[in-house]
């Protein structure tokens, strides 16, 4: 089974999300996306508001400051799981960062082409 490394630095943080998305709780450990900062956006979507409870929306965009960054985890995941999450976060892009710890992962980000 392949490993790959998934940053999340939002919902999937959460145990529940975890679950009701792979079915189980996730293994990981906090890193960071430097050069980057959060906006917050809100959810349009009445069922997702309902599923989460949440009104809102964490999305990282591109900062003009380098020292900045997107505090979240880094998970180890299969590729069949990131398939998964390639289906439950349609609405983003996934592409490829370099984090702080110089681990190498996949990250969903709204609104950006597939590279940064």
């Amino acid at each position: 089974m392949a490993t790959v490394f998934l940053f999340s630095y939002g919902w999937l943080q959460k145990r529940s999300t975890q679950v009701a998305t792979f079915g189980r709780e996730l293994r990981g450990h906090p890193d960071a996306l430097r050069g980057f900062t959060t906006r917050i956006l809100p959810i349009i979507e009445p069922t997702a508001v309902t599923a989460t409870g949440e009104t809102h929306y964490a999305d990282a965009v591109p900062s003009a400051n380098p020292d900045e960054a997107v505090m979240g985890t880094v998970f180890e995941i299969s590729a069949q799981e990131l398939a998964t999450a390639d289906e439950a976060c349609a609405r983003y892009h996934r592409a490829m960062v370099s984090l702080e710890s110089g681990i190498h992962a996949w990250v969903y980000i709204h609104g950006l082409g597939d590279s940064l």
